[in-house]
């Protein structure tokens, strides 16, 4: 099976290929183009040149067999590497210098072009192409031709032809080195772009990579493994998915450990009434217990019974909120009457516990967005802790108030300070003081917890504090 890496590099490694290819082969024609054109094109001016001087030295009454002018012409041939031929209009050559070889060559003198070459070229006043001249050179050329012209007053008159010839070597030769030049960039430029691909795909596959790795981990029951990220600098898409995983890792980590907390608490939650149970129940049935106590020790099974049946009710209580559609769809509705009528529920209590209650609840309704059953048993379970919690005969305060586009319910209580070291773990599954244990052999632990998730789900806010025996909880709903 081929790797997410082999497959990005031999895509992106097929790609510059043919990039490469097809920019070669059209730099190659291109450049073939350009050469050749541009060689026709000083072969043509050359042969202008060599044209208009010959009429001007014909003109003056000069004879192009003197040494001056062929030594004027040789050395045009020399400077151009070309070749040379002055010709009659009936294409006979009078006049030969090869600027490329040993000078003259009067073996060509006296030869005759053939009649399509003189034709065209005193037609159409130019002639330029490839070829041997039928037979006279002994290699494929490139030629120029102009007709050699002299103005008179009775207007302007053809005397002859001159001809400029380069070997196709010389062309290609530049042609060569050009695409040599292209090559070796190409090849440069490929080797540059091929090692920074292998660079940037290893460094894109290496996180997943490793979080293939992790994931098997994870199977194993092991969340230890993390992805390599950056924290700093630069940050991609592949280093951001990076620190997203190890982001899950860490969830995942505290998901683990809550759930063994979780585990331990029910454990312990269950083995001390169920061993109350089982001591009290063995007591009376081998005779411990004496026959005048057993109806006081079927009175603490009973309460120990029905602590185990609301620690499972509470149990269940957290397993639904955590469930999907934990909080139903949420409404207005007024939190005033809401809080007013769990006071309501909760007044044996109160009167209980002798306390005062300041309520400090506006007149005017309050209308909040949220689950209407969830919210109530977020009030019943703050005020039946604080009842719980409060001294006898002290002051429980409740009130609710409008701030922005939040409203605020605020409930505290006079009783024992919590240590400020225990406000953070308040919230916790099955959290107790030792002090609280003691005093509230009713409670399960799971009450602020429960009060904590709902509001989670509502995406609302709640805060405790505790100085000097008031405690105080804050949660906030938001306004319709």
């Amino acid at each position: 099976m081929r790797s997410a890496y082999s497959r990005q590099f031999a895509m992106v490694a097929g790609l510059i290929l043919l990039s490469f290819l097809v920019l070669g082969v059209g730099f190659v024609g291109l450049s073939y183009r350009y050469t050749t054109r541009r060689q026709m094109e000083a072969l043509e001016d050359n042969a202008a040149f060599i044209g208009e001087f010959t009429a001007n030295y014909r003109q003056q009454g000069m004879d192009i067999r003197s040494e001056g002018f062929r030594a004027y012409i040789y050395s045009l041939a020399k400077i151009s590497n070309a070749h040379v031929l002055l010709c009659e209009l009936d294409g006979k050559v009078v006049y030969s210098a090869d600027g490329a070889g040993q000078g003259t060559l009067d073996t060509l003198v006296g030869a005759t072009l053939p009649g399509s070459v003189t034709g065209r070229l005193l037609s159409d006043g130019v002639y330029n192409r490839m070829g041997d001249l039928g037979g006279l050179f002994g290699e494929t050329r490139y030629i120029a031709g102009r007709p050699i012209t002299v103005h008179t007053v009775a207007g302007d008159a053809n005397i002859g032809m001159v001809l400029v010839s380069t070997a196709a070597d010389n062309m290609t030769e530049v042609w060569r080195g050009l695409s040599w030049i292209f090559v070796l960039t190409a090849l440069a430029v490929m080797t540059a772009a091929f090692a920074l691909t292998l660079f940037t795909t290893r460094r894109q596959t290496k996180p997943l990579k490793q979080m293939a790795e992790a994931a098997q981990e994870f199977g194993r029951g092991n969340f230890e493994k993390r992805v390599e990220a950056e924290e700093t600098g630069s940050i991609d898409e592949m280093n951001e998915l990076a620190r997203a995983f190890n982001a899950m890792a860490d969830s995942l980590t505290q998901a683990e450990r809550r759930r063994s907390e979780f585990v331990a608490n029910i454990s312990h939650e269950l083995k001390t009434p169920m061993t109350t149970i089982s001591g009290f129940a063995d007591g009376i049935l081998d005779g411990t217990i004496p026959p005048e106590r057993e109806r006081a020790a079927l009175e603490t099974i009973s309460s120990e019974t029905k602590r185990l049946s609301r620690l499972v009710r509470r149990m269940l209580d957290v397993s639904r909120l955590h469930a999907e559609g934990g909080v139903t769809a949420q409404q207005p509705f007024d939190i005033v009457e809401l809080t007013a009528r769990t006071m309501v529920s909760l007044e044996n209590k109160i009167n209980a516990r002798s306390l005062d209650v300041v309520a400090g609840l506006p007149e005017e309704p309050i209308k909040v967005w949220g689950d209407p059953d969830a919210i109530t048993q977020v009030c019943y379970n703050l005020l039946d802790n604080a009842i719980k919690f409060s001294r006898p005969g002290g002051h429980l305060w409740v009130e609710v108030t409008r701030q922005g586009g939040k409203a605020l319910v605020a409930i505290r209580n006079e009783g024992e300070t919590i240590p400020q070291d225990e406000l953070p773990l308040i919230f916790d599954r099955f959290h107790k003081s030792d002090k609280s244990r003691s005093m509230d052999r009713d409670g399960v632990g799971l009450g602020l917890y429960i009060v904590k998730t709902i509001l989670n789900e509502h995406k609302e806010d709640i805060t405790v504090t505790s100085q000097e025996g008031v405690t105080e909880f804050r949660f906030t709903l938001t306004v319709v």
